[in-house]
């Protein structure tokens, strides 16, 4: 039996149907769009429905994340930023100039 769909608002899931979620199966997806894009009310909702330990797991494997979210990433789940996929393979283009 499945769990009942987490509270979390539409904010991240602009361009996609939201009601034809699978939370369960598509956990990676959810969580970074939670963390790129999510309100903070999105993230609280998104540790009670997942827990910690899975959150952990799938953060750590993902392609992506931006700068403020590894930080943040790093330092609430107490993971080092070398753990990290995202981190360990980042992108060889060189970003544009930031004024």
């Amino acid at each position: 039996m499945s769990k009942v769909k987490p509270n979390i608002s539409k904010t991240a899931f602009w361009d996609v149907n939201f009601e034809q979620i699978d939370f369960d199966k598509h956990i990676r997806d959810v969580v970074n769009r939670v963390l790129m894009n999510g309100k903070l009310s999105d993230w609280v909702e998104m540790n009670k429905y997942y827990g910690i330990d899975k959150i952990k797991e799938e953060i750590v494997q993902m392609r992506y994340l931006s700068d403020l979210a590894l930080n943040f990433c790093s330092f609430y789940y107490n993971i080092p930023k070398e753990n990290f996929r995202c981190y360990k393979h980042s992108q060889s283009t060189p970003k544009l100039w930031e004024f």
